[in-house]
């Protein structure tokens, strides 16, 4: 009987002191060597790759934004979004108008709207779209085609928070952003073109352009005036 006691204490002790150990391991020494050196080798990408304007945090390069104009009603949470057009404007988020449960650019609504390309629903949501990006966009002296406006432009990401748009979108609102900031279009060509990266390795992926860096440079380049 006493060894059998015995045997089991010393079984006990013995978890409790893996226990103790693993603990220390796993959930303290571990984490603190990861994080230290997350921070010393990566620390923009640990910290989130925060994007800085004017000494302050202003977003994320791999989350995207809006920008929109302030709402008539900050209140009316179901007053429709109206875009800025002074701004270089980003893909949809998950999905257009009334399909998606993400509008803004929620991270905690993430995810894909999951229609299929023949849904009349999303065929009409594009059409829509497209007519839309065609008019913002149609400046005197320039007439967006619809052959022309390319398919990030009215469509989401998978995410609904992609941070860029293809070199073909950013190029499409040169015209009227030029317009908008009394900016002539070679300075804001100039601009998506310093803006633009390239694959990545120069293979993987496809060149992009991410929104909120090159809003930040316009704005910088507007206040230059």
């Amino acid at each position: 009987m006493n060894n059998s006691v015995g045997n089991a204490g010393r079984l006990l002790w013995a978890g409790l002191r893996a226990l103790l150990v693993l603990t220390v391991v796993t959930g303290v020494l571990y984490p603190l060597a990861v994080t230290g050196i997350a921070q010393v080798a990566f620390n923009d990408k640990a910290n989130g790759s925060e994007i800085t304007s004017e000494g302050k945090v202003v977003g994320s390069e791999l989350i995207g934004q809006t920008y929109n104009l302030p709402k008539q009603n900050p209140d009316d949470a179901e007053e429709a979004a109206v875009p800025d057009l002074k701004w270089f404007q980003p893909r949809p988020s998950n999905g257009l108008g009334s399909n998606s449960v993400n509008t803004q650019y929620s991270i905690i609504l993430s995810g894909a709207t999951n229609r299929s390309g023949d849904n009349e629903d999303l065929i009409t949501w594009v059409k829509d779209a497209k007519a839309a990006v065609v008019k913002d966009n149609s400046v005197p002296g320039y007439t967006v085609k619809p052959e022309d406006v390319p398919a990030d432009a009215v469509t989401s990401s998978g995410s609904g928070l992609d941070p860029h748009i293809s070199p073909e979108y950013a190029e499409l609102q040169v015209h009227r952003v030029a317009e908008k900031n009394n900016l002539t279009v070679a300075q804001v060509d100039k601009l998506v073109a310093d803006h633009t990266d390239d694959r990545i390795l120069g293979f993987i992926g496809e060149p992009r352009v991410n929104v909120l860096q090159l809003n930040i440079a316009l704005k910088a380049l507007v206040a230059k005036g």
